[in-house]
């Protein structure tokens, strides 16, 4: 899905190839109420800024959560249309609003039918989940 995509600038025609690396809770590197993903475009490092407030939105509106996986999955949709669009201008940081993030959030959770269908992150091996290859499985997950 998004966490690992190809697109192409609309403007230059150049092929991206866009691999998400980290997600950090902003408040401790920034200062800001948000969490930041971070992206490797063709290997230049890109930030997809969400606002913490998406979370709380997200519970208040529909009575579910944004779990790490789908935080990853929202900003890597949101970079693939940035850049397939034009938006994109070879910016190092995005900061997206509460509606993008519900918006996306809708958009990837209705692509893969539920949050429980996302792949898992980080991604070790593409044909293998990150919590079997490393023998992680919390309780009441199917290992």
């Amino acid at each position: 899905m998004y966490e690992d995509f190809k697109a192409t600038d609309r403007w230059t025609g150049e092929k991206l190839h866009c691999q998400w690396k980290g997600t950090i809770v902003a408040i401790a590197t920034r200062h800001a109420d948000a969490t930041d993903i971070r992206f490797s475009v063709n290997g230049g490092p890109v930030w997809i800024s969400l606002p913490n407030l998406a979370w709380v939105e997200q519970k208040r509106r529909t009575g579910h959560v944004i779990t790490d996986y789908l935080a990853a999955q929202i900003a890597g949709r949101y970079l693939k249309q940035a850049i397939e669009s034009g938006y994109d201008n070879g910016r190092e940081m995005y900061a997206m609003t509460v509606d993008e993030v519900l918006e996306h959030a809708g958009a990837v959770v209705q692509e893969v039918g539920h949050t429980s269908n996302l792949p898992s992150l980080p991604v070790i091996n593409e044909n293998i989940r990150a919590e079997d290859e490393m023998g992680i499985h919390l309780p009441g997950e199917p290992a």
